[in-house]
C-alpha cells in the first residue's frame, strides 16, 4: 500500500488527501483535559487556600472550566491544522442563519420536555427524586450571587461548554468513529456514551447519553455542527433560566 501524496499547499503548507486524525487524538485530548484541569484546581486551591468546592467563588469555577476546554477543543484544533484539512472541512464548524432559531428550540426541548418523560420512571425505579437530579446544577447555582453571577455561570454553560465540547465529542470523537468505518447507529451511540461518562455524573448519564444522540444526529444530517452548538446553548440555557426561577 503507497502512502497518499500531499495535495496542493493551501495556505503555504501541504494538505493530505485524507486527514489522519482520529481516535488516538480522542484520548490525547481526553487525557490532556483531565490533567491541565486536575493541575490548575490543585493551583487555585493551594494559592487560594480553598478547602472545599464550596469555598470556590463562580468567577474562579469560570475560570477553572477554562484548561479543561484547552485539552478538548486544543486537541481537536491541533489534530485539524496538522493531520487534517481545517476545522471547517474536517469536522463540519459551520453554521446556517436558521440553525440558532430551530436549534437553540429543540435544545430547549430537550430539557424541558425530553428529559422529564425520560426520567419520570427512571426516578421511581431508582427511589431518588428531583432534588437529587438537579444537585450539581444546584451546587453550582447556588454560588451564583447577584447578576454578574448569574451572567458568569451564563457564560459558562451557554457559550463556553456547547462550542468547546461540541467541537471535540461531535466533531473530533464522531468524525473519527465515521472513519473507522463504523455504522451510523454506533457512531452515534458511542460518541454519546463517552460524551454522558465524561460528565462523571452517575444520576445525570441516561440524561446526557440520550441528549447526546439527539447532537450526533443532528451533526450527521446536517453534516455541521452548528446545530449540535445552538441545540447544547438551548439545553443548558433552558436549566440557568429554570434555576434562577427556582432561586
Amino acid at each position: 500500500m503507497t502512502t497518499p501524496q500531499p495535495v496542493a499547499p493551501r495556505g503555504g503548507r501541504p494538505q493530505p488527501q485524507r486527514p489522519w486524525w482520529g481516535l488516538g487524538d480522542v484520548a490525547i485530548g481526553i487525557i490532556a483535559a483531565q490533567v491541565l484541569s486536575v493541575f490548575a484546581i490543585v493551583l487555585a486551591y493551594g494559592a487560594a487556600g480553598w478547602d472545599t468546592i464550596d469555598d470556590v467563588p463562580l468567577w474562579a469555577s469560570a475560570l477553572l472550566q477554562i484548561p479543561l476546554w484547552v485539552g478538548l477543543g486544543g486537541s481537536a484544533a491541533w489534530a485539524s491544522r496538522t493531520k487534517g484539512l481545517g476545522l471547517e472541512e474536517d469536522f463540519g464548524l459551520r453554521m446556517r442563519a436558521a440553525d440558532a432559531p430551530i436549534w437553540l428550540v429543540a435544545g430547549v426541548l430537550c430539557q424541558v420536555v425530553l428529559l422529564p418523560l425520560l426520567y419520570w420512571p427512571l426516578l421511581r425505579l431508582l427511589d431518588k427524586t428531583p432534588d437529587d437530579l438537579s444537585e450539581p446544577a444546584r451546587a453550582l447555582s447556588d454560588r451564583a450571587s447577584g447578576s454578574l453571577g448569574w451572567v458568569v455561570l451564563a457564560l459558562m454553560v451557554v457559550v463556553g461548554a456547547p462550542f468547546f465540547e461540541e467541537l471535540f465529542y461531535r466533531g473530533l470523537l464522531l468524525r473519527s468513529l465515521q472513519k473507522r468505518d463504523w455504522p451510523s447507529w454506533a457512531v452515534v451511540v458511542g460518541s454519546a456514551a463517552l460524551f454522558a461518562a465524561m460528565h462523571f455524573q452517575p444520576l445525570q448519564f441516561p440524561g446526557l447519553f440520550v441528549f447526546g444522540v439527539v447532537l450526533a444526529m443532528a451533526t450527521i444530517w446536517t453534516g455541521r455542527l452548528g446545530p449540535a452548538i445552538w441545540a447544547h446553548a438551548g439545553f443548558n440555557g433552558a436549566t440557568v433560566v429554570l434555576l434562577y426561577l427556582a432561586d
